[in-house]
């Protein structure tokens, strides 16, 4: 039986999920047959380098069939054994490899909010060139191990996706709400760039599956809720508006549940009571403005248009003219940026 078995030379069933297996004896007997699948390529390699390939099909180990063998022949042995390692590397596609982690802290261009962005998903991998792979990898990884390599792909993988989301998000390319909508342009540049580091490598991915990049759960629900806030305050017309109805709505909510007494209630209803005060009786309609008294001039008392700055008869520069807020005509100051009694901005 072990004689049989040093006969014949193959990839074992349940090896045959692996990218690469290396056969454990590398003293090989003159006349083995080997035998490689469709989708196989057998390499023999000695100090290093690839001295011969062997395609799909049975191939008798001998000189005379693959003459370079002639330099593996332990002349110890009496020349009936080749001294070498033999690797059956398989040359199909290997999908369904999970990836996935943390992408990166960005600020989100629309609503200004600093973000995390993660991703999880699958990718396809394949060997580019067998022998580039065995001679890179050989020396420095376990290609026994099928989790090694697909483990470093998944890596440089990820590191990828990093570089190309960050960059495409802050050049405006893609935002941060909507990702979902731009995973073929994300594919193409995060295979792209990977493909560069596995080119040496004899690696390549010719796809990525199913993935999905998102918001960790506490920054989805804050974005959420911002992007409320900013429509309802459109809609009320500012934001004291926007704070009465919430506290109106909180209150009606807590009579609902039976939470209608106490202190929690009480300074609800005097902050909004406190608000109504000082909002309009028609909150649609807004406060007449003053009207802009024209300035007069110090020097010559000659009234002036309201946006001139300089006397038109004597040329002498007119005092700064009052300003009023557009929204409840408040009087600012010449440098107020803001209207100190509403916070609406001032027009310039």
């Amino acid at each position: 039986m072990a004689w049989f078995e040093r006969e014949f030379i193959a990839v074992p069933e349940d090896r045959k999920h692996q990218l690469v297996y290396k056969w454990p004896d590398v003293n090989i007997r003159r006349y083995s047959r080997a035998i490689v699948n469709a989708d196989e390529i057998a390499l023999f390699v000695k100090s290093g380098q690839v001295v011969a390939a062997m395609g799909p099909g049975r191939h008798r180990i001998d000189a005379d069939e693959l003459p370079v063998l002639g330099a593996l022949v332990d002349t110890l042995t009496g020349n009936n054994f080749y001294r070498a390692e033999l690797y059956f590397v398989s040359t199909r596609e290997f999908p369904g490899i999970k990836f996935g982690g943390r992408l990166a802290d960005i600020a989100d261009p629309v609503s200004e909010q600093v973000v995390t962005l993660r991703v999880f998903g699958e990718f396809a991998l394949s060997v580019r060139d067998p022998a580039e792979l065995v001679t890179s990898l050989a020396g420095t990884t376990d290609l026994s191990v099928p989790a090694t390599v697909e483990s470093w792909s998944s890596d440089l993988l990820l590191k990828s996706m990093k570089v190309a989301v960050t960059q495409g998000i802050s050049r405006g390319e893609w935002p941060v709400l909507g990702l979902s909508g731009q995973l073929e342009p994300i594919e193409s540049a995060v295979v792209r760039q990977t493909n560069l580091t596995l080119y040496e490598y004899g690696l390549r991915i010719p796809r990525l599956g199913n993935f999905d990049i998102t918001l960790a759960p506490e920054d989805a629900e804050r974005i959420k809720r911002l992007a409320k806030d900013v429509t309802y305050i459109r809609l009320a017309g500012d934001f004291q508006r926007y704070a009465a109805g919430e506290m109106a709505l909180g209150a009606g909510q807590g009579f609902a549940h039976g939470h209608g007494g106490g202190d929690g209630f009480l300074g609800a209803a005097l902050g909004l009571n406190a608000i109504q005060q000082h909002a309009p009786t028609n909150p649609w309609q807004r406060q007449a403005i003053p009207a802009v008294a024209q300035p007069v001039c110090a020097g010559c008392g000659t009234n002036n248009p309201s946006e001139a700055r300089f006397c038109m008869n004597c040329g002498d520069p007119l005092a700064p003219r009052p300003r009023h807020c557009t929204e409840c005509g408040a009087d600012l100051t010449p440098t107020a940026k803001f209207c100190g009694n509403c916070g609406t901005a001032a027009a310039s």
